[in-house]
């Protein structure tokens, strides 16, 4: 355990040590949200419609950006070796490393997320749902992107393959809380849509480091 705390503080500090932590993907998510008036218009009744569906979508692009330095720098300089040669196994390595990618910038997205919305024109109440949704959306983005930055670990364009290998395993979590923000805003039950999300969620934190760990070994040999 001490060895796998010591990975998830290293992680943090490289997270946030390079390339300004969050700060991009934040950036990116605000830009997309403040163009959204430009592109479709400013008349509030329009925004409000759209509002909640652009900001979870707007969030799920957002994760894409820093998943291609995931395993990619450990893979340049031989840590990724190491790690693979350790005590803990190399499916809790790679769990540990989503995680840390989940606290350093899903995190923060999630907290943007409900302002982002009002921003757009939803209505205040929706706000909670917004961010538990961002919440257990967000980890399901980092264990799916996970296994993109995996399977493409050692290949030139890495970003660009990352996003069309993780936008498929994205579109589950996006129908599902897309479809319970629209549920509640509608006035109807919407606990059936957020329990399939944090389905999907559950499933991509148990399968995900598996298969993960299946790709590295795979990049390493």
């Amino acid at each position: 355990m001490r060895a796998l705390a010591v990975l998830l503080g290293r992680e943090l500090a490289l997270a946030w040590g390079r390339g300004g932590g969050p700060l991009p993907a934040l950036a990116f998510y605000a830009g997309m949200t403040t163009l959204l008036p430009f592109a479709i218009g400013s008349e509030t009744a329009r925004l409000a419609v759209i509002a909640p569906g652009f900001a979870w979508l707007a969030l799920a692009l957002a994760s894409l950006l820093s998943l291609e330095r995931l395993f990619e720098r450990d893979f340049d300089d031989g840590t990724l070796d190491l790690l693979a040669l350790g005590e803990p196994p190399l499916e809790l390595v790679c769990a540990v490393k989503c995680l840390a990618q989940w606290l350093a910038m899903g995190l923060p997205l999630a907290v943007a997320a409900p302002i982002a919305a009002v921003m757009l024109g939803a209505p205040p109440s929706l706000t909670p749902l917004v961010f538990a949704c961002a919440v257990t959306g967000g980890l399901a983005f980092a264990f799916a992107g996970g296994l993109g930055a995996a399977l493409v670990l050692g290949s030139r364009r890495g970003g660009l393959l990352i996003a069309v290998i993780v936008l498929p395993l994205f579109s589950p979590p996006v129908v599902f809380g897309g479809g319970a923000l629209s549920q509640f805003v509608a006035g109807l039950p919407w606990t059936g849509g957020f329990a399939l999300l944090a389905a999907w969620t559950a499933a991509a934190v148990a399968l995900g480091p598996i298969a993960m760990a299946a790709a590295c070994r795979n990049a390493i040999d």
